[in-house]
């Protein structure tokens, strides 16, 4: 199959500008990224306008959660996939916490054939650490990464025990392959949902503190240390666990990290209150001060990437009281322009910045081959129209959920068409 996409403006990294240029796409690769003073020939091949709007590398979330098998009321593989590439994502990771958990090469190759028969982006799926992610007995990690399993992960809930982690580890190294880790100290949690601040403080609710999530970051970068994994450090969102990361890298330890756009952009003191759970996520919102060490951590490279953490519910489980209602807020079609209209357009971030957080460097980190527009890449492309503003409107989420807090967000940057392979698979 043969596609020109013309007229696009691309980042040049080089420049710090967008560049006009046309891209011919030719069996599911970039053929050719030319310049935009150039005509094309087209020949007979399919061509997309772009009208100047930005051409980029697919954007690529290593954290996400497809409820699929199990949970389909909330979410499947065909409806989370749409959602995906809605927001311009084209190679998603999706977690194992699901019923039953992916702790078998059955279940892994279940969740690889039903993407490649219903999905519309690349999904690669992680394997739990433990079985049944109780953390009791390691999974049989050999046919896990066999079966396609990119990474082990109990997310959802933290590893408790130290030895079964450091185990994980040596094994997982030994294989070439991954821990993702969801830090939390269980001990330190019961009973609580809103973080350890202003907000749990003035309604005079138990908090979750922060070193509930550093704990365990502090543990395992030494585990880590000491097995030479690769350690990869779920949804950070404290001052502390920054520091323990920024300190891990400096003295040569594998850990790269990622944070979720509603911990850059919100803190406990957002929360408007103790009927909307939407607002209940885990890790929560925290401080102000928290807020802005990830965001610093981020820009310093502490923090590797983005990610959304796209945790669907229905809408009986989140019109419960917050303090029932499950964890978690979705995020695929929301987090371009979240990050763009926030953090870009207030010209704090280059776009090229953004950009890098969402393609090269979650590709460079688990050593995919996409994120980048390049003669002999993998045609994984979005399209934008960054001058696009609307009201995030829940009701038109291709998800089946639509738990979020940020409905009526006036944002700009909002994806228009997505590629995978060289075919579309969403167009506005």
């Amino acid at each position: 199959m043969s596609l020109w996409i013309i007229n696009g403006n691309v980042w040049n990294e080089t420049s710090g500008n967008l560049e006009s240029k046309h891209i011919r796409i030719e069996n599911g690769l970039i053929e050719a990224v030319i310049d935009g003073t150039q005509t094309p020939d087209t020949g007979s091949a399919e061509v997309i306008d772009a009208q100047g709007k930005l051409v980029s590398p697919g954007f690529i979330d290593m954290h996400v959660h497809l409820r699929d098998p199990g949970f389909e009321y909330k979410e499947d593989i065909a409806t989370g996939t749409r959602s995906a590439a809605k927001g311009g994502f084209t190679t998603i990771a999706c977690m194992p916490n699901t019923r039953p958990v992916t702790d078998t090469a059955e279940t892994v190759r279940y969740i690889k054939s039903k993407a490649e028969q219903v999905g519309v982006v690349k999904v690669l799926p992680y394997a739990s650490i433990t079985k049944n992610e109780l953390g009791r007995e390691l999974t049989d990690f050999a046919s896990l990464k066999e079966a396609g399993a990119i990474g082990f992960t109990d997310d959802g809930v933290g590893v408790q025990n130290a030895q079964m982690m450091k185990n994980a580890m040596a094994l997982a190294h030994s294989m070439d392959m991954p821990i993702i880790a969801h830090c939390e100290d269980d001990t330190l949690v019961e009973g609580a949902w809103a973080s350890e601040g202003e907000f749990s403080r003035k309604h005079g609710l138990k908090g979750i503190p922060n070193e509930s999530e550093a704990i365990h970051v502090g543990r395992d970068v030494l585990l880590a240390e000491a097995t030479g994994v690769h350690y990869h450090v779920c949804h950070v969102s404290t001052e502390q666990s920054v520091r323990l990361i920024r300190l891990a890298k400096q003295i040569g330890v594998r850990v790269t990290a990622e944070v979720c756009p509603h911990h850059l952009l919100l803190s406990d003191e957002d929360i408007p209150g103790l009927d909307d759970a939407n607002w209940k996520m885990n890790p929560p919102l925290r401080t102000p001060r928290d807020v802005q060490a990830v965001i610093e951590a981020l820009e310093d490279g502490t923090i590797d990437m983005v990610v959304t953490d796209h945790a669907p519910h229905s809408a009986e489980e989140k019109a419960r009281s917050v303090q029932l209602a499950p964890f978690g807020i979705v995020g695929f079609e929301t987090a371009f322009p979240l990050l763009y209209t926030k953090f870009v357009q207030t010209g704090k971030w280059t776009l090229g910045f953004l950009l890098q957080r969402m393609t090269a460097d979650p590709a460079r980190v688990f050593r995919l081959p996409t994120g980048r527009l390049e003669q002999g890449a993998p045609a994984d492309i979005t399209i934008v129209d960054l001058a696009n503003e609307r009201a995030v409107d829940p009701s038109t989420f291709a998800s089946k959920s639509n738990n979020t807090p940020f409905g009526g967000w006036k944002l700009s940057g909002w994806p228009v068409t997505t590629i995978v392979d060289g075919a579309i698979v969403w167009s506005e």
